[in-house]
């Protein structure tokens, strides 16, 4: 091709979130981007203060490619960071609040970071890591007139050290330069870590283009109309939290930014707000739906609800449609920027009962827009398993809103994207009309006497039960059948229920053969995002076997 047909800077613009900040400021500057409180601030008083922390950022000696990391919650200081740091060519490290110290300082080590924009109340959390890199990493305060008074080894080290504050810091800063948007949308963007649930987490990168293309995906395959109001319940250290920061600012949204997630709080801020979309994990769900009464709102309009994390029960789903949210199911993880899959509506579900309707919301689905292809395989050579519902695979996924790789960890990357795909290590079958649906992670299935039981297949019967708040089923041994069901299950606060009377309620909703040996009640282990430590389950079913 003649290189007259070559791109040039008038028709080839590399891909940025970013540019969805200017847009909007120029075009909407005086709707409403941002609430928390009594605090709120326009779009283009948002740009403002983006910008003033991408100079501060490169006055304090921060440069391209440098990690920014942030330890905080959803205020509005981790969502001008999001524009921000990546503003000053910096990579943004969103750092999840509910880690241990021990993790917190390996994740600073691991991504060395230069500068720590850190919350007060989390600050004793980050102290160790602070005094591991010394003067290597600078820091910067967040002062929350919501957060609880500072403890005292965090008092002593503020004393000591006298770190800047961090309205101070960007109020130094000019704010007419808007920075400079990157020539190559490959460029790193942010740095995101697993939960590492079975060992040290795996920082994973995102490029630009990949955070451009999962907006413009969300867009699409959410239906976001102009000027939503999105409550901000998904943490912003998760996925970049699913990344509904810039999209909220490519549809000029505005975003109510939530510290702590409660109940009843959500209710109020929705009711008071208008909220129009929200997201969460199953478990917020789980809170909202199993609120006290008098904490609970319904609603005479539809709020759009997405929500992503283990396969949420279809009776929790049933539950949300009185509260007037309507629950889109996605699939994703923090290899993906977070939802990749959907479980996108078909007209005729509308003409069934809720219960069937609810069980088919539950199911994964299909690829989102911006997603090139999914597809579930098994085998030596891999190949695509019969749409037959049944016959288990893993997922495997490809398109741009795939991670560059793991962070000083070639070995991992090359191993995630073999052959052409990403390899999720889900076990998932596909349904005749092509929604896939979530059996297993691959280390979860139960394998008795020869039969791969799903153990969400288990929990999901449980929940159906009245007296059931959550329930997680993992292999034990067993002498005859190798491996057989246990579960543990945590009871509605108000609720009773006997062994015996959950493995019966089991029984009867699925195979027999899969219900559940043994049941234990108790309170269940949680990683730090939330998730079901079944390997500390797994553990625990062991010794008691």
């Amino acid at each position: 091709m003649s290189d007259a047909y070559q791109p040039k800077k008038a028709n080839h613009v590399a891909l940025t979130p970013l540019s969805f900040l200017h847009r909007t400021a120029d075009v909407h500057p005086e709707h409403m981007a941002v609430r928390y409180n009594d605090r709120e601030y326009t779009w283009s008083e948002s740009r403002k203060r983006c910008c003033q922390l991408g100079n501060a950022l490169k006055q304090a000696g921060i440069q391209t490619g440098d990690t920014v990391s942030v330890l905080a919650f959803n205020t509005p200081e981790l969502f001008e960071a999001h524009f921000g740091v990546p503003l000053s060519g910096a990579v943004l490290n969103t750092i999840n609040t509910r880690l241990d110290a021990d993790t917190i300082s390996y994740i600073l080590e691991h991504a060395n970071t230069r500068l720590l924009i850190v919350d007060t109340e989390l600050l004793p959390a980050a102290l160790e890591g602070i005094a591991k890199r010394g003067k290597e990493t600078q820091v910067v305060l967040i002062s929350d007139a919501a957060a609880p008074e500072v403890q005292k080894d965090a008092k002593d080290w503020i004393v000591a050290n006298s770190p800047v504050d961090y309205n101070d810091f960007i109020a130094k800063a000019d704010a007419s330069d808007k920075g400079e948007l990157p020539d190559d949308e490959w460029q790193t963007l942010a740095l995101n870590y697993t939960s590492g649930t079975t060992g040290r987490p795996k920082g994973v990168l995102y490029h630009h283009r990949g955070s451009y293309l999962m907006t413009m995906g969300t867009v699409m395959g959410w239906a976001v109309p102009r000027h939503p109001v999105y409550l901000y319940s998904v943490p912003m250290f998760h996925c970049n939290g699913w990344g509904h920061a810039w999209t909220m600012a490519a549809m000029a949204g505005t975003v109510i930014c939530l510290r702590y997630v409660d109940p009843k709080v959500m209710f109020d801020l929705i009711e008071q707000h208008q909220v129009t979309h929200f997201g969460g994990a199953p478990i917020v769900l789980n809170m909202l739906a199993n609120a006290p009464e008098t904490d609970q709102k319904k609603f005479d309009r539809t709020i759009e609800v997405m929500t992503a994390g283990a396969p949420p029960p279809a009776a929790v789903i049933n539950r949300m449609s009185e509260f007037g949210f309507n629950i889109m199911h996605v699939y994703g993880l923090t290899e993906t920027y977070g939802h990749v899959l959907q479980c996108e509506p078909q007209q005729h579900w509308s003409s069934l009962s809720s219960e069937a309707r609810s069980e088919l919301i539950a199911r994964q689905g299909v690829r989102f827009p911006m997603n090139e292809a999914v597809d579930v395989v098994t085998g030596v050579p891999p190949h695509s398993v019969p749409h037959d519902g049944e016959t288990m695979g893993e997922i495997v996924l490809r398109g741009n809103t795939i991670m560059k790789g793991y962070l000083n960890n070639a070995e991992a990357t090359e191993d995630a994207l073999r052959d052409g795909w990403f390899w999720s290590g889900d076990l998932a079958v596909v349904h005749p009309d092509g929604y896939v649906q979530i059996k297993d992670r691959a280390k979860d299935i139960i394998i008795s006497g020869g039969e791969n039981i799903s153990s969400v297949e288990i929990e999901n019967a449980l929940y159906k039960h009245p007296a059931v708040a959550e329930a997680a089923v993992v292999a034990m041994p067993d002498d005859k059948w190798g491996e057989s069901p246990c579960a543990f299950v945590t009871l509605k606060s108000d609720a009773t229920a006997t062994e015996k009377e959950l493995i019966d309620h089991v029984a009867n909703t699925i195979a027999r053969f899969k219900r559940p040996k043994r049941i234990v009640f108790g309170e269940l282990p949680k990683t730090a995002t939330g998730k079901i430590q079944k390997f500390s389950l797994r553990e625990q079913a062991r010794i008691d076997a």
